[in-house]
């Protein structure tokens, strides 16, 4: 039996063989594409799009079936009147390719062009485009260059139209394609070698699951550990895990006590041994630096590729909610305030604007991390009219995380410090199961569908309701937390 690989398959081949052998011959074992995962190539899809504007007049390839995008494909390459084609198709040797662009240079020999929605040119984009330069140069089309276009992140977008000529930098990446030849002779035969197999290779799981990208089989080669896995110990570098690996050592219990660690490490590994919550003893003293009343904060970021609104930068955070609780003296129950922008205008003034009119100018803003902070900043940076009053804010901050992190650890946090794993573990009633909207991804891919203007009123209402309930959740969950922790050092 022959095989015909795309290039995606080629690339997931670069990978792992199992993955390829995978996707050709059991495709039904991958995860389901997730709204991120759609979100993510859908945002690729647009800066492909974007990308075409550099070259008006180009002819694309809209053709689905091969053979008939391959015919027509060629028909544009004879026609020295089509000075650029996009999505091209290609074939040679079993390997089909689609170009994202092919630009015809004066001399009549041809630049390809491969389109990334990425802020810097990436190893694993060599294989990418070495095997279109392979396909398209022994099809006879004479390549004279390559070249990879990826997104500008320090392009700053004034307002109006975007200017393609700035939002994209093209990097040159002839000399390096050419040097891999060889090395994609010998990979294309491993490939084709491993699918005519009777079943999938045996390859241990390792880096190659996550790096460059998750494979959508992961959980086919990575069965879920137990909470007591030394891979939870926090921050545990892989040269580490490979001794305790060759020792035989699979369970933090069975950790030794000399096993070099950080303090960070050593304690949680001491909780997981003894079943039992370690707190330290100058816990309170930090937490009286608290001061009342307490605003506990949180913010709901998207950032988009191609910039939204002046002064934005791709991949800058556009903050559209907030939620604050406000608790006025110990043991009361928190008032809450919160605000969402909901339709396609820029957010950030008004959230700004009301944002300070619920802060006051005393009292403790407790957050969980360092990320309001920097939102802060980039705010400040837009709203100069903002600058003093969110310095001001930004010198009243608490952050939780690192108090967290250096003064708690629980078994159940499974050797992470996000409040998603600390929060069932040390508040057990409070909980983001079964929410709509239940991660700060979920609650960009809301926002974005809420201001697209697709969605009928009981959609509006229903996606409203799981944003505010979401970002509630977090800064109600920080005050529960607080709470908790108040009475343990008590």
């Amino acid at each position: 039996m022959s095989f015909r690989i795309s290039k995606s398959k080629f690339v997931a081949g670069c990978q792992c063989l199992k993955r390829l052998y995978f996707q050709v011959h059991q495709p039904e074992l991958a995860t389901k594409v997730d709204a991120a995962a759609e979100a993510i190539i859908e945002q690729g899809h647009e800066i492909g799009m974007l990308a075409r504007r550099l070259f008006p007049g180009g002819v694309a390839v809209n053709e689905d079936n091969a053979d008939l995008a391959i015919r027509a494909t060629r028909e544009l390459v004879a026609n020295p009147a089509v000075q650029a084609i996009f999505e091209g198709m290609f074939d040679h040797d079993g390997v089909l390719v689609r170009v994202d662009i092919l630009h015809r240079r004066r001399d009549g020999r041809w630049r390809l062009i491969e389109v990334k929605s990425t802020t810097e040119v990436k190893d694993h984009h060599l294989d990418d485009v070495a095997i279109q330069y392979r396909v398209l140069s022994r099809s006879g089309v004479d390549v004279a260059s390559i070249c990879l276009a990826h997104v500008n992140r320090n392009y700053i977008y004034p307002g109006g139209d975007i200017d393609v000529w700035r939002l994209f930098r093209s990097k040159n990446l002839t000399r390096r394609v050419e040097s891999l030849q060889p090395k994609l002779t010998f990979q294309l035969r491993s490939e084709f070698t491993v699918l005519a197999m009777p079943k999938a290779p045996d390859i241990a799981p390792g880096r190659h699951c996550s790096d460059p990208i998750a494979c959508e089989f992961f959980d086919r080669c990575n069965p879920p550990h137990p909470n007591d896995h030394i891979g939870f110990i926090p921050r545990i570098h892989a040269s580490a895990m490979k001794e305790l690996g060759e020792m035989g050592i699979e369970s933090i219990r069975d950790v030794p006590h000399d096993f070099e660690l950080t303090e960070i490490q050593r304690r949680a590994c001491t909780s997981v041994q003894t079943g039992e919550p370690w707190f330290s003893d100058g816990l309170g003293e930090v937490l009286s630096g608290l001061k009342y009343p307490l605003y506990f904060i949180d913010f709901e970021t998207v950032n988009p590729a191609i910039p939204r609104f002046a002064g934005m930068r791709p991949y800058d955070q556009l903050p559209f909610q907030w939620s604050v609780h406000v608790q006025r003296q110990p043991g009361t129950e928190p008032e809450h305030h919160e605000f969402l922008s909901a339709d396609a205008s820029d957010p950030r003034r008004e959230f700004m604007f009301s944002l300070c009119r619920v802060l006051g100018d005393s009292g403790s803003i407790v957050v969980y991390s360092s990320f309001e902070s920097q939102r802060l900043s980039e705010l400040a940076a837009w709203l100069p009219e903002h600058a003093a009053p969110i310095t001001a804010i930004q010198a009243r901050l608490f952050d939780l995380l690192p108090v967290v992190r250096e003064h708690t650890y629980h078994p159940a946090f499974a050797g992470s410090y996000s409040i998603k794993s600390v929060l069932p573990a040390l508040v057990p009633e409070m909980s983001y199961e079964g929410m709509e909207v239940a991660n700060g991804q979920d609650a960009g891919i809301a926002w974005e569908s809420l201001v697209r203007g697709s969605l009928n009123r009981d959609e509006r209402k229903r996606i409203e309701k799981a944003l505010r309930e979401y970002c509630g959740q977090d800064t109600l969950a920080m005050v529960r937390l607080l709470e908790m922790l108040r009475a343990v050092a008590m």
